[in-house]
Parts: structure tokens; sequence; C-alpha cells
């Protein structure tokens, strides 16, 4: 099978086909991990993109039952410079080629990933087409393309993947509402390994739905999309932050969410933040911790209220913020990925900080390092 990307602005990488056929439109990203590439198909971040994987081997170890992060693949495309189609590893159940052509997706191998990558940090994220066909293309359907990629548009991401009605998994602990922007399923994991009470709500739940079902604390999720786009998820959590006694820890574009609650503003990056390998400093702790990372989206901490909130961490990287916490309320969140999937698990002590906070609401963030 024949593969191509076509960009918006008509650069073409032709290789080698795979996973399902066809041309789909999807905004082009890049992912830094060197593991973890079933994880990436099925987080719901990502739903609307085209993913590229830096690392130059993907598909050696299939695809196991094990390491799904939510109920299906959300990408529209996937790209890797070497496809491994004979995986070896004794959970693989199928390869990857096999798992997207079952999904309907299409994969792109035996492009030169790097120059992709330098391009789209050049250039900054841009929309494309991935396609893969059984002959050549014509100058006329590549022209086609390039007119479908400056077409696409991906509206309602989170009400595409967020649940679409509550349900519960049930624990002698903490009783926890997760609202679910686009939920992992390891955050999940990291909130039932603590014995919490977990109540996922949709995001389209209210503040009285929320304080309906009694909640100890409130985890704000991960998800994709622009956080701008989602002006009744904001209004809820403000509502939520007003009563200020319930506990908030917000995850990704629960970090963005909660930021807009509280006032801030958000911006785009030019080309995101994905990948296994991006450290961050915890101002509380004195730390730096190597995280796992995916967001198109950043806090703009000139519009931060230092009244109100701190910085508690940031990248190394770009400086940027990625993560904040009330001054007087029982609140914070980080930018990036704490239950990781894939990543590093040495962030999963801000799980932790969340139980200590619904164990004693009075308590600043500062003081439970």
């Amino acid at each position: 099978m024949k593969g191509y990307l076509v960009l918006e602005d008509a650069s073409l990488f032709a290789g080698e086909g795979f996973g399902a056929a066809g041309a789909v439109a999807g905004e082009v990203v890049f992912n830094t991990g060197m593991t973890g590439y079933q994880e990436v198909l099925t987080d719901p971040s990502y739903y609307g993109q085209i993913v590229s994987m830096t690392y130059p081997l993907i598909g050696n170890y299939g695809i196991n039952v094990a390491d799904f992060e939510s109920r299906q693949p959300w990408i529209k495309g996937f790209i890797v410079k070497e496809l491994c189609d004979q995986p070896s590893h004794w959970q693989a159940v199928k390869s990857l080629s096999a798992y997207l052509a079952e999904n309907g997706i299409p994969g792109l191998a035996g492009i030169d990933t790097r120059a992709l990558t330098r391009h789209l940090r050049d250039a900054g994220t841009m929309r494309g087409v991935i396609a893969v066909t059984e002959t050549d293309a014509t100058p006329e359907q590549i022209e086609a393309w390039v007119a479908q990629a400056k077409a696409f548009t991906c509206n309602d991401h989170v009400k595409q993947v967020t649940t679409p009605i509550p349900y519960r998994i049930f624990g002698d602990g903490h009783r926890v509402v997760v609202i679910d922007y686009g939920a992992k399923e390891n955050i999940l994991r990291c909130l039932t390994a603590r014995d919490c009470d977990i109540i996922v709500a949709p995001a389209t739940a209210s503040l009285r739905d929320i304080l309906d079902m009694a909640p100890d604390g409130v985890m704000l999720t991960n998800g994709p999309g622009n956080p701008t786009d989602l002006p009744e998820a904001i209004a809820t959590v403000k509502g939520l932050l007003d009563l200020g006694t319930i506990p908030v820890f917000g995850i990704c574009l629960g970090h963005q969410i909660l930021s807009l609650a509280l006032g801030a503003s958000t911006y785009k990056l030019k080309y995101g933040h994905r990948g296994a390998n991006h450290p961050v400093k915890d101002y509380i702790t004195g730390r730096v911790y190597i995280t796992s990372q995916n967001h198109g989206y950043a806090v703009d901490e000139t519009t931060l209220d230092l009244a109100q909130v701190q910085v508690t961490h940031r990248n190394l990287n770009d400086h940027t913020v990625e993560g904040i916490a009330h001054l007087y309320k029982p609140v914070f969140s980080v930018q990036y990925h704490p239950e990781a999937a894939p990543g590093p698990e040495e962030s999963r002590y801000l799980f932790d900080r969340f139980m200590a906070l619904m164990a004693d609401a009075a308590a600043p963030v500062a003081k439970l390092a």
C-alpha cells in the first residue's frame, strides 16, 4: 500500500501505508515518547489529531488488552519511521497495523519523521491529510488533499469523548466525583488504588448534579481541544470554586478549565508538549520530575491573580506554567499527567496530595508536601 501525508502548506511526505485504507484530515502533532504507543492511540486527548512518533521503531510489542486508556482509539491517523509488523511480547494479541485496520485508522511508515518534526517545530502545528491508497497519488489527488487539510475543523471535542452517563467504581475511601472531559483509565486506576469511591460524571454535569453526588473531592480530568470552547464547564467549575469547601484537583485540560474559572487566560502553544520526558519543577517540594505530557494549550501566567493563586510547577524546557494552587482554598492542578500511562510514575505523589486535602480541606496545599 502507498502512504502519504500532505500538510496544509502543501508539504508532502510519501512512504508505505498500513492500517486502514482511505484519506482523513486532522491536526498533525508529534509525540517524543519512546514507548507507550498503545496508550497514545487510546488517549481521548488525541481526538481529531494525526500523531507522529519521533522514536523510530514502533509496533515491536504489538497490542495487548491491558494497556488501553479508553474504550477505543481516538486518533485520526498514525505516523512512524519504522513499523514492526511482527511483534514479540507475551501479552500481544495482534499487531499495530491490524489494530489500526480494524478501527478504520490509516497509518504511514517509512518517512523521515525527524524532518516532519523539525518542520512542525519551525512552522507550528498544522492541519494535514494522511492517505493510504493502492496506487500512486496523482497531482490532482495531492491538490485535493491540500484543500481537504485546509478545510479541516474539529468541533465538540469533549462531547465526543466524555461518558454519556454517570457510572460508579465502588470503594471504601473518599468519594471522588471525576468530571470526564476525556479521562484516561489510569486516572481511575490511581484513585482506585487509594480505595476511593468513584463516580465518573459527564462533562455536561451541572453544579447541582455534582453536589447531589456528595463528593469529598472533585477531579477535573484531561481531555481534547481548546478549553475556551467549554464555557458551561468553566461556569460549573467556577460555581464549585465559589463554594470553596470541596477539594478540587485538575489534570491537563482540567488544569486549564480550573485556571479559566479563576479568571486566567489560555493560549495555544506553537507545537505543544507531547511525550513522556518533560522536566517539571515542583516549587513546593523543590524537586524536578520527568513528566508525561499531552497538551496544545497553556495557561497565561500574566493573567493569573497572584493574590489568590501561586504557580507551583513550571516546565524547565520553556518555563510555561505546569501547576497552580489556590492560596486559601483546597484547590490545585497540574498541566501534565501524574498518572502517566505512558511515562514515569514519580508524579503520583500528587494523588496522595489530593487524598490529604480530602482528609483536611482546611490545610493549604503548600503545607501538604
